[in-house]
């Protein structure tokens, strides 16, 4: 009985127990064990999904975007999740993806299938809303709209990895840093975004600005390429840089291999030839071991040292050494030369930056090759001073001779203009950077001065515009390959600088392997002509408007004998404000032009005279002539041999 009585009290102790055992085990799951259960919970239920940063814009000089990140979609699919297979099969064909694809996508027997390329988000929305279609955002680097551009800034592989150029170079600052968000997953795995997780936004990169002018890159890249076919040349490059502050303003190569992919005016080095001239007569000059008028006798053009034979194309009994810059002589060049010892050729070549990096953005820039004179032959003094035994760059030499344009400094060269954080806050903005003084400003006004002559008269006849005088070099150099120079094979090249008396820019030109002209004066010189005639008709091209208005203006040549001379002295100058033209005054009978007899003859003295009395007696000795503000003074000098023809420059107080 008392069993029976018992009964019910156990039950209820039972319960009892049991029920403080499942309180027990819930508070020791919720208050113990809550943050590990819950985060178990979080990891079958919550999906992080990746948000990639959008990489930074590049962007010329003026501001205008070259390249910049798109958000496209990469498409995946759970086939046995998609329950209207028809209907997705008719929006992938419309999207334009493959029927190979489409049928995969629909595909039962598949759990999953990632559909190759990338799509605007527009183009696939329905896609994407479709049940068992998984999207995923991909940020896609559109290309820069040209080849030369592509080949400055470089290229992007999948997932925005940069490859080569301004991108991989920069990469640190274009990346940014990915973000994410929270999605969320039910039983059934379907994805929902969640409104109550958090995630973390996505940092953009930094917006890099290049120094590039878009115009002006534009009309050097067709330049260079309508050079390149008229040639038959293998390729080319072309380099414009601010001579006065060291920014690119264009970099144009051209190869007709299509694997050439790089900017190779800043990765392919070659031999400079003639253009390397001038640093030698700048040396000379800056250390007094030479006058501008004095002569060297060139042996009629064919001369034998250490057992080789020396050759110049334009030949002479004697040239100075203004005859020499003008005509390329190589005879005389290397005469002058003879004037420097080992250590100071090679300590010249050193400090105008050949042979080492000019420390531009760019990830294979080549340094060079500048041997020191311990690995020097007998013949390797001669052979630089031609321009032979050196391997450079065209933007090595560029900046070289923005030291003549700019009176002398060596500039560091530089791609990048400025660098701004997501926020607008610049973090980088180029300085002028002086690397070296390479020469004196008196040295670099008189090369200025010499560089003239080879447009006027030299190497380069014709190549100057008709209303801005350019100075510039010319150079003819064989290929060599193998160690072994190459039958009829040779690069041409103009270095240039405009306008002549206060440069704004220096402009190089390099056509590999033309094959209608070898010469530096007929291949390469034309295409800059081409491109400053552009450059000044275009309404934004880098240049100043101002500084050109204010410029010497050239006088046309001397009209045929006995015809009417109009006063050039009182028709050179341009009045002092910008967009003034120049003014005309009559003064009593005309001038007449005497017989130009063909052939050098002496410059005669200008001394002392009136513009008037100083243009009568130029041309009747067969000159042109030019006037510009400055100390009296004329160039060239009295008594240099001069062919008919030619110009010279009086300067003149106003």
């Amino acid at each position: 009985m008392s069993l029976f009585a018992d009964r019910p009290r156990l039950i209820h102790a039972s319960l009892a127990l049991f029920a403080l055992a499942v309180i027990g085990r819930a508070a020791k799951v919720q208050l113990l064990d809550g943050e590990r259960w819950s985060a178990r919970a979080r990891d079958q239920q919550v999906a992080a999904a990746p948000l990639p940063a959008p990489r930074g814009a590049i962007t010329d000089a003026g501001g205008d975007v070259l390249v910049e990140s798109r958000e496209m979609v990469r498409l995946r699919v759970a086939p046995r999740e998609v329950r209207n297979r028809p209907q997705l099969a008719k929006l992938m064909a419309r999207a334009g993806i493959g029927a190979d694809w489409v049928r995969r996508a629909t595909d039962t027997t598949l759990k999953w299938v990632e559909i190759p390329g990338l799509h605007l988000p527009t183009d696939v929305a329905m896609i994407t809303a479709t049940r068992g279609v998984h999207p995923v955002p991909v940020l896609n680097r559109v290309a820069p709209p040209s080849d030369g551009l592509r080949r400055i800034i470089g290229r992007t592989a999948d997932g925005g990895v940069p490859v080569d150029g301004v991108e991989l170079a920069l990469d640190a600052l274009l990346r940014g840093e990915a973000g994410s968000e929270a999605r969320l997953r039910d039983s059934k795995g379907r994805v929902f975004a969640s409104p109550s997780e958090g995630g973390a936004a996505p940092r953009p990169g930094h917006r890099v600005m290049l120094t590039i002018n878009a115009g002006l890159q534009d009309i050097a890249e067709r330049a260079l390429t309508d050079a390149v076919a008229k040639q038959g040349a293998a390729g080319g490059d072309i380099v414009i840089i601010d001579a006065q502050s060291g920014e690119v303003r264009a970099l144009a190569s051209h190869r007709t291999d299509p694997r050439s992919t790089a900017a190779t005016a800043l990765t392919e080095p070659y031999e400079p030839g003639s253009t390397l001239k001038p640093f030698v007569a700048a040396w000379l000059l800056d250390h007094g071991r030479v006058r501008v008028d004095e002569m060297v006798n060139t042996y009629n053009g064919k001369w034998k040292l250490n057992g080789r034979v020396i050759e110049d194309d334009h030949k002479g009994p004697a040239f100075s050494l203004a005859d020499v810059i003008r005509y390329s002589s190589n005879i005389g060049i290397i005469q002058f030369a003879q004037r420097m010892s080992l250590r100071e050729q090679y300590e010249l070549l050193r400090d105008a930056g050949f042979g080492a990096p000019t420390g531009t953005t760019y990830p294979s820039e080549s340094p060079g090759r500048l041997a020191p004179p311990s690995q020097w032959s007998q013949q390797t003094p001669a052979s630089l001073a031609m321009g032979y035994e050196i391997l450079v760059t065209p933007l090595q030499l560029a900046a070289s001779y923005a030291a003549i344009a700019n009176g002398g400094e060596l500039l560091q060269p530089t791609l990048i203009k400025e660098v701004r954080a997501p926020d607008g806050r610049v973090v980088y903005a180029h300085e002028r950077r002086v690397v070296r003084r390479l020469m004196s400003p008196e040295a670099a006004r008189t090369m200025r001065g010499l560089l003239k002559g080879v447009l006027d008269s030299g190497t380069a006849v014709g190549t100057s515009l008709a209303t801005f005088d350019v100075a510039g070099k010319t150079g003819t150099a064989k290929v060599a390959r193998n160690r072994r120079y190459v039958k009829g094979e040779y690069t041409a090249s103009f270095v240039g600088m405009f306008p002549a008396e206060e440069p704004q820019i220096v402009i190089l030109v390099k056509i590999d392997s033309p094959r209608k002209s070898i010469y530096g004066g007929k291949a390469a010189a034309p295409v800059s002509k081409t491109v400053l005639e552009a450059a000044i008709a275009a309404r934004d091209a880098a240049l100043d408007r101002r500084g050109l208005a204010q410029a010497p203006q050239r006088v046309a040549a001397a009209p045929p004998a006995g015809e009417p001379v109009r006063d050039v002295a009182e028709t050179l100058f341009v009045a002092e404000s910008a967009g003034s033209v120049p003014y005309e005054v009559t003064l009593g009978q005309p001038l007449r032009a005497a017989p130009v007899v063909a052939g050098e003859r002496a410059v005669p003295s200008v001394d002392g005279l009136s513009r008037r009395a100083a243009a009568r007696r130029l041309h009747r000795a067969g000159f042109r002539v030019a006037f510009t503000r400055g100390e009296r003074s004329q160039w060239p000098a009295a008594g240099t041999l001069a062919p008919a023809g030619s110009r010279v420059t009086v300067a003149v107080t106003p």
